[in-house]
Order: structure tokens, then C-alpha cells, then sequence
């Protein structure tokens, strides 16, 4: 399987609490619900293509009491028969089980667990939202894609997706679009380590 991230950010790269207000309270964030004004027709129909290409999801703890919390009880929702039935991992130094099924939870060694469930067959082992596990995952060289969702706002403040301090990653844009409310789309393959250069003495 590849591993593939699939992230939420404002302009200035918050990924904290795209989806209400109370998703994600962490550290007094108030800010919550900024994607939701720019959700649109064309984002869903490419949000849907995307989740019909996983064959699991791969959750930090946070984002997966989130989404425990909330998806079994959205059973109307086009999204639900596969976030509800895919297998599901949670990595997690705190959770013993997990009641969302099926879902199996990975501590210890996280990267390396990560790293053999993508040698089994199969298509997208995809993270949604999980910024600080996709961080680690992405230091640890094992993330294949990156889908980069970018809303026309400023929060000002929250968690970022790739904060100070965090490891250089090289990319490749794969793809990009622009939907009628002005969401940002993004697609981009993992390249190792970033290049570098210098302007020429004639640039």
C-alpha cells in the first residue's frame, strides 16, 4: 500500500480543527470550522474519488476519538459506508482498544509497523488530518503522497502541519486545481531529501 496524508490548512498551514468550532479545542484554539465556508460541489467530488482509493486509514489518537466520536452516527452521509467499514489504525501510546471497528491500535515502534503495513497489497493507507503522525511519518521518509487542501483564510494561531523545527522533505507536484469557492488543491509526491541551489551569476 502507499501511504498517503491528506490535509486541511489555512494560508498560514494551521490544520487544527478545519470541520466545527468544538473539533479541536487543544491548547485554547477557537478558531475551529475555517474550511467548512469553502466547502463546494467540485472538493466533494474529489474528496470522494479519494476515499474510494483506500483501502485503510491510519489515525493519531486525537483525530481518531474525533472521528469515533462523530462518523458512526453520520450514517446518512455519502462518506460513511467506507469511513465506518475500512480497517482502521490508530497509532496510540495511551489507547488499549478501540471501540470504533475494526479498528487495530499500534504502539511501540509506530514507524516501523507503518512501514509493514505498507508491504501488504493494496492501494491507500491514508492519514486524514493527524498532522503530528503525518510530521513523524514524513521525517521517517514512509509517506508516498501528499494531498494539501488550502482554504482562503488566516487563523492566526494553531497547530501546524510542518511547524519550526520539523524534518526537510523534497516534493513533486503531481497535480493542482482551484475549486469555485477557492479551495486550493494540491497533490504531491515524496522525493526524498529537498535539492538545493543557488541563483547563476546570470539569473
Amino acid at each position: 500500500m502507499r501511504l498517503v496524508v491528506q490535509e486541511f490548512l489555512t494560508l498560514d498551514g494551521v490544520s487544527q480543527g478545519p470541520g466545527s468550532p468544538d473539533e479541536d479545542r487543544s491548547d485554547g484554539f477557537d478558531q475551529g470550522g475555517w474550511f467548512v465556508p469553502h466547502m463546494d460541489e467540485e472538493f466533494e467530488a474529489v474528496a470522494a474519488a479519494w476515499l474510494g482509493k483506500a483501502d485503510a486509514l491510519l489515525f493519531g489518537r486525537r483525530t481518531y476519538e474525533n472521528f469515533a466520536r462523530d462518523w458512526p452516527k453520520m450514517t446518512e452521509h455519502p462518506f460513511a459506508p467506507l469511513m465506518n467499514g475500512l480497517p482502521k489504525y490508530v497509532a496510540s501510546r495511551s489507547l488499549e482498544t478501540a471501540g470504533w471497528k475494526p479498528t487495530t491500535v499500534l504502539n511501540g515502534d509506530v514507524a516501523s509497523q507503518v512501514a509493514e503495513l505498507k508491504r501488504q497489497p493494496g492501494r491507500d493507507l491514508q492519514i486524514h488530518g493527524s498532522s503530528t503522525l503525518a510530521q513523524s511519518l514524513l521525517a521517517a521518509g514512509l509517506v508516498d503522497e501528499l494531498r494539501l487542501v488550502i482554504a482562503p483564510v488566516v487563523v492566526g494561531r494553531g497547530r501546524r502541519l510542518f511547524p519550526d523545527g520539523g524534518a526537510p522533505a523534497g516534493l513533486r507536484l503531481v497535480s493542482r486545481r482551484t475549486t469555485p469557492r477557492g479551495l486550493s488543491v494540491h497533490v504531491f509526491e515524496s522525493t526524498g531529501s529537498p535539492e538545493h541551489g543557488s541563483y547563476g551569476a546570470g539569473a
